[in-house]
This record gives structure tokens, C-alpha cells and sequence, in this order.
């Protein structure tokens, strides 16, 4: 029989970083934590777009987005420590966020004002005169390429804002790794090929996880961080009837194509969020464009009820679609002859805001919903949920009285009774955009 003061089951970012953040508090000596997979950051993770943006629809989802930055921008200060194969490196490529009648920004740019972030608002002729590789033209709404008016001529031209400070983390895979090996240097242990096959209880609290090769961690706190096998593993604790928000594994397509003229890294593009087509793309090393989908109505959405099942190829109809959509936004743009990407797993809350929260099991915990859009706030994340543990370990009812978490760089309080499991669903843009 092993024991642990915490075990945390999912090594992609949130899950290290919940590790990290419990490892070096000094209150669990001893966490432990299981990943199916070969790795750190090898799931999920290794997928991510690993955007740094802040063009979130609620206060306190921003005000997350922005604190996590000013962690990214300071890696080594965060992590303390050198991870010797390498550090994941910051980006910064700015972002335009378009306008459309169903995501004016005007509370986006309200909360930019208030914190401090900074913004330029570009009306159509500004928009020209600095990306003139962009078609500024309004399609609104995004179409499918079989509807006859997907080509129809642009009904009016885009406004957007413009964040100069936004950008991307050059290899999401390697961050987790220095995570992983930050967390090891406070003791932590990481096995991996371990599945959890059980959530043993003691009483009305949690006792430990079973495991498939037949061994019990006994341990007073356990994390649920399993990314697309997360909504498995509240279901094993008998903790899912108790949660207001839902959340389910969703296939998410990504894919690589050449920059346009003007649309490369070296050329000073933007990442870009474009809901008024339904999809966003950054720049990449090499001369490349990453390219995801916003997941618009017109798009069907592939949830899927067993990850392990998901091929990682890409669908020739979901690249198509997103081709014909750049071209759109991107008449340079030159379509590939084949598809280029990966198909990955969300896993997705119905509102597009995570779920970091205790549970009805007294010492669960989860870290649920965050795929797509919480890869920038895994560091958050982490001492969001550190936050919660201790105080529902010393007594404090969460759910309750919501723990208030003071930002170390604005000073602003961030509610995180808005990431409950039994809040109320979140007014967001309903996409991936949160």
C-alpha cells in the first residue's frame, strides 16, 4: 500500500502545475501524480495552439488570462529553477479580435481599460493600412462550404481590437516539462503508463485511487485533472450527478498550411481571432500558419464518449472548410493540395469556462473543462486550485462562501466561485473563444 498527501491524475500543464503549486507550498510533502500517457504535457497539452490572449467574455476569466502572462513573461522567476533540456520560450506576435453582432467587445473593452491592458481599437481603413494582407471584409455569419451563400460578397467591413502584448508559447509540450521538473525539485513523483481505474472512498471522503495493475494510493486529496478522461473519473468518484455545469470530450481539428505574403512570423503577424468566419490562426516558426476552428453554429461538433478511440488524423471536410475560410479572410492566401495537422481531444464545459472546484467528495478536487482555451492559465490554475484545497481541507465551505483570490501582479480579486461547478452557465461568446 502507498501513500500520499496529494495525488493529482493528469500530467498535461494544469495538472503539473496544480503539482507544483502543492508540492512548494510546504503543506503536502508528498504528491504523487498518474498519467496514462508516456510523458508530461504528451496528451492534450502537446496540441494545444498554446495562445497567450486576453479577449475572454467574462471579468474574471480575463483578469485570469492577464495575471497568468505576467507568469509566462517571467518563466524561470515562476518556476524557480533552470530546466537543463530546455525553456519554453514566449512569442509575443500581438492579436486582432474582430467584431461581429454577436461579439461586440464592448465588455472586453471595458475590463482591457480597467486593467490595464493594452489595446488600439482599429476601424476598417486602419485595419488596411497595417495588415493589408487581411480581407477586412464582414461575412458574419461563418458558413459551411456547401451553402450557396458562403460566397456571397462581404456585407460590410470589420472594426476590431488590438492587443500588442498577446502571443504564443513556442512548444507547449516543453513548457509542461519545465513544470514537471520544477514540481520534482519539491519532491514531487510522476509515474506515468498508470491509469486510474478507481476512486476508493473512506466514508463521506475520499481514501485514495485504484489503479489498473491492481495498486491503492491512499491519500486525503485527489485532483481530477485527466483532460478528455476527466468527466471518466468524476463519474468513477460518483461525483458528476452533484455539478451544474457539464463537460465532455469534444475532437478539435488543427492544421498547418504556408503563410500568405505578409502573414509570416518574420513579417510581424498577428495571432487572429475571426468568429466573423469561425476560425482563428496564429504564425508559426518556419514560415507556417497554425489555423483552428472557433466552433461557429453552422459547424457540427464531434463529441465523443471514448477518447482513447480518437484517430489523430485529420478530417479532409473539416480542412476543407477551414481552407476555403482563409482564403476568404486571406486572398493571398494558397490552399495546400493535402491536409497538414492533428486531431486532438477537448475537453469542453458547456459554457467555455473551466470548472476549478472542490467536489460533492469531500478531498476531490477537479481542474475540468479547460481544453481549447486555458492552456495560458495553467499556471493560474494551479494556484487556483491549491487556493481551494486548503481551504476545504481546513473546513471553509466553498461553495458557500467562494474563496476571492488576490492577483500578485494587478492586485484585483478574482472570484473563483465564477469557475464552480454548480454556478450558473457563463455568458461567453459560446465558442472556444470563452
Amino acid at each position: 500500500m502507498t501513500t500520499a498527501d496529494a495525488v493529482v491524475i493528469g500530467a498535461g500543464v494544469i495538472g503539473s502545475s496544480v503539482a507544483l503549486e502543492l508540492a512548494r507550498s510546504g503543506g503536502y510533502d508528498r504528491v504523487v501524480v498518474v498519467d496514462k500517457g508516456p510523458g508530461p504535457g504528451t496528451g492534450s497539452t502537446s496540441a494545444s495552439s498554446a495562445i497567450i490572449r486576453f479577449s475572454y467574455s467574462t471579468r474574471d476569466t480575463i483578469l485570469t488570462a492577464w495575471e497568468g502572462a505576467q507568469i509566462w513573461w517571467d518563466w524561470e522567476r515562476h518556476l524557480g529553477c533552470v530546466d537543463p533540456d530546455g525553456m519554453a520560450r514566449y512569442i509575443e506576435t500581438g492579436n486582432i479580435v474582430f467584431r461581429t453582432p454577436d461579439y461586440d467587445l464592448i465588455r472586453v473593452r471595458e475590463l482591457w481599460d480597467e486593467f490595464g491592458i493594452p489595446f488600439d481599437d482599429l476601424d476598417p481603413a486602419s485595419l488596411r493600412a497595417r495588415f493589408p494582407w487581411l480581407d477586412v471584409g464582414a461575412f458574419y455569419p461563418p458558413k459551411l462550404i456547401d451553402d450557396p451563400a458562403f460566397a456571397d460578397d462581404a456585407d460590410g467591413e470589420l472594426t476590431a481590437l488590438y492587443n500588442p502584448t498577446a502571443g504564443f508559447i513556442d512548444d507547449p509540450t516543453l513548457a509542461t516539462k519545465n513544470i514537471a521538473f520544477a514540481a520534482r525539485q519539491h519532491g514531487t513523483e510522476f509515474r506515468f503508463h498508470t491509469e486510474v481505474t478507481g476512486v476508493e472512498r473512506d466514508g463521506d471522503a475520499v481514501g485514495g485511487v485504484r489503479l489498473a495493475d491492481g495498486e491503492t494510493i491512499e491519500t486525503p486529496v485527489v485532483v481530477n485533472v485527466g483532460g478528455p478522461h476527466a468527466r471518466t473519473i468524476n463519474e468513477l468518484a460518483g461525483v458528476a450527478d452533484d455539478m451544474r455545469i457539464g463537460h465532455k470530450p469534444l475532437r478539435a481539428e488543427v492544421f498547418v498550411a504556408p503563410a500568405p505574403p505578409g502573414g509570416a512570423l518574420d513579417d510581424g503577424a498577428p495571432l487572429v481571432a475571426d468568429l466573423d468566419i469561425g476560425q482563428y490562426f496564429r504564425p508559426m516558426p518556419g514560415g507556417m500558419l497554425l489555423i483552428g476552428g472557433t466552433e461557429p453554429a453552422c459547424d457540427p461538433l464531434h463529441w465523443v464518449d471514448d477518447p482513447d478511440t480518437n484517430s489523430e488524423y485529420p478530417t479532409v471536410e473539416v480542412w476543407e472548410t477551414a481552407m476555403m475560410r482563409m482564403a476568404r479572410r486571406v486572398p493571398e492566401f494558397g490552399v495546400p493540395s493535402q491536409p497538414s495537422g492533428i486531431a486532438s481531444m477537448y475537453d469542453a464545459s458547456d459554457d467555455w469556462v473551466p470548472i476549478y472546484d472542490r467536489s460533492s467528495l469531500h478531498g476531490f478536487f477537479m481542474a475540468c473543462g479547460t481544453s481549447g482555451n486555458q492552456f495560458k492559465n495553467a499556471p493560474m490554475a494551479g494556484q487556483y486550485l491549491r487556493a481551494i484545497i486548503d481551504a476545504a481541507m481546513s473546513g471553509h465551505d466553498h461553495d458557500v462562501d467562494p474563496i476571492q483570490f488576490e492577483g500578485a501582479f494587478t492586485g484585483e480579486t478574482v472570484d473563483l466561485g465564477a469557475f464552480s461547478r454548480r454556478r450558473e452557465p457563463a455568458k461567453t461568446s459560446g465558442t472556444v473563444m470563452g
